[in-house]
């Protein structure tokens, strides 16, 4: 495996900033996930890394060597695309081995076998090495279409979006297994995708992308709890993420220039029921009377999501599934370590407790 560099990269399609001074290390052996809406960059930024678009700006190296105008074939990267694009009248065996095939390589037959086979088994797909890609459910034939990758024992592994066309009990089997692949194989991965459960479970690092601009890159408890702007808090947490203007809060406490309050479900908890005659003195006793009436009630099992009107703002937050709530009901919220916003949208630190 090998450590890939992008030191303020940028790229444009006419009058589009695809990518815009982009900097970016990937550890050797890391799994870095970037995420971001459609039109973020993020394809662009494969795409740049692989060598199948050349920068306008910036370098690109691979394990210390510059490979910024370097072609593709040169860069030993293998890369998995959101479509299986797999030859269908080959069967999953002839499909495995057909990188290690081509006449740049020319690898021995019997190498070939073996590579295949403990691919093949490190997918759980052995069975399936003799059908051809046309008898393959949609989950076997993204295996293959990963393992066609992994058989070739890259530098690194570029991967865009290659779960998002399975439906969902799929997505999260394959998300254990490629996470599992990659800690055996200790591989190099950059994987891109819109899907905030696949960042939050599959990466070691998770970079946000906007507009082709890298907002921020860490951990995932990190950007899930220490996010440096509105954005970025917004990109992580199911249900999303509430946000309230911090003037409908007057009397809490907050730090200087708050101008809007980040409310994750766990920031905010349900303290106890009201009656109609109790708002006003719940209001004071609560440091800016934080009453809201309950909307409606997701029940899922294990926890309710509750929506809640609050001064025309609706707020989402969890409850224990036995909690005697109703809609129309009121309660008294209590707020709970939230983020502060500035007017720019930037993260302020919490100088209170």
């Amino acid at each position: 495996m090998a450590s890939v560099s992008l030191r303020h990269v940028s790229k444009r399609f006419g009058r589009i900033n695809a990518v815009r001074d982009l900097s970016m290390a990937i550890n050797d052996g890391e799994f870095i996930v970037l995420l971001g809406p459609s039109g973020a960059g993020k394809t662009t930024t494969l795409r740049l890394i692989t060598g199948l678009e050349s920068p306008d700006a910036g370098l690109i190296s691979i394990d210390g060597r510059d490979v910024t105008r370097d072609p593709p074939g040169t860069r030993d990267i293998a890369f998995v695309f959101q479509q299986y694009s797999l030859y269908p009248h080959l069967t999953v065996y002839d499909n495995l081995a057909f990188p290690l095939r081509s006449p740049a390589r020319r690898v021995p037959e019997p190498v070939i076998r073996k590579r295949v086979e403990q691919t093949a088994e490190l997918l759980h797909i052995t069975g399936k090495l003799a059908n051809r890609a046309t008898k393959l459910s949609g989950g076997e034939m993204q295996r293959v279409a990963i393992g066609r990758a992994l058989v070739r024992d890259p530098a690194i592994y570029l991967m865009d979006e290659p779960l998002s066309s399975l439906d969902a009990k799929l997505r999260a089997e394959l998300r254990l297994e490629l996470k599992r692949i990659q800690v055996e194989l200790g591989a190099t991965i950059l994987y891109v995708t819109h899907d905030q459960v696949e960042a939050m479970t599959m990466a070691s690092r998770i970079g946000v992308i906007r507009d082709g601009e890298l907002l921020q890159l860490g951990t995932p408890r990190e950007i899930y709890e220490n996010p440096d702007d509105r954005y970025v808090a917004s990109r992580l947490g199911t249900p999303t993420i509430n946000f309230l203007p911090a003037s409908l809060i007057p009397h809490a406490a907050m730090p200087p220039g708050t101008e809007t309050i980040g409310i994750r479900t766990e920031h905010l908890q349900i303290a106890k029921h009201l009656q109609i005659a109790e708002h006003l003195q719940a209001a004071k006793a609560n440091g800016g009377g934080i009453v809201g009436r309950v909307h409606r009630i997701e029940h899922l099992g294990d926890q309710n999501h509750v929506h809640l009107e609050y001064r025309g703002k609706m707020l989402v937050t969890l409850a224990d599934p036995h909690a005697p709530l109703e809609a129309g009901q009121d309660v008294e919220l209590q707020l709970v370590r939230p983020l502060y916003f500035d007017a720019a949208g930037r993260r302020i630190a919490a100088t209170i407790h």
